[in-house]
């Protein structure tokens, strides 16, 4: 009886707590790199307003528990709880996705738009703005970031779980990469 009534105590306390939980000011933390609304300035950060929430969710638990390789985010989520990487991603993800603009010669387009056909088309779409359920949306998202993460995929001794996209980087020549980055960079839809 008195471990159903301590279980009962914790479960309450645990809900309280979360309940309590601003993720307004928990959101800030993450304001810094990727920009107020998760619409980021820089070109080697992603932007993460819009992005589905199981997504997100998943990427950074992926980070907490080591399981995907970064430079700092694997730093940063350890300090979050699950319900609070839970609470983010769902706030991130009723944010509205902003495409940046991003200007591109003629010639890279329509190399890119052969490398996507051929390579990302099935999961991200044509333009990368009507992706698969566990994709991101990637049309305009920065085509350095995009590309930074390409080259992780295609590097051996870098951890990226998602075995699809490890095994589709790899087979693309090394030119392809800066292509495609650039291709979904600068789709608006």
């Amino acid at each position: 009886m008195r471990k159903g009534i301590m279980a009962a105590v914790l479960f309450w306390a645990a809900g309280s707590a979360l309940a309590g939980l601003d993720v307004e000011v928990l959101a800030r933390t993450c304001n810094n790199c990727h920009g107020v609304g998760g619409v980021s300035a820089g070109a080697s950060m992603p932007s993460i307003g819009g992005l589905p929430r199981t997504y997100m969710a998943s990427i950074m638990k992926q980070w907490k528990y080591d399981e995907r390789g970064a430079a700092t985010m694997n730093r940063i989520v350890k300090g979050f709880s699950d319900d609070e990487i839970d609470a983010l991603a769902a706030h991130f993800a009723k944010k509205r996705w902003v495409p940046v603009p991003q200007k591109v010669s003629a010639a890279m387009l329509n190399k890119g738009k052969g490398v996507i056909s051929e390579n990302c088309e099935d999961c991200h779409g044509l333009t990368g703005g009507d992706p698969d359920e566990d994709a991101p949306k990637i049309n305009g998202q920065w085509a350095k970031y995009m590309q930074l993460e390409l080259d992780k995929y295609r590097d051996d001794g870098f951890k990226m779980p998602h075995r699809k996209m490890k095994k589709t980087a790899r087979k693309m020549k090394d030119a392809d990469v800066p292509a495609a980055a650039h291709y979904f960079g600068a789709q608006s839809k």
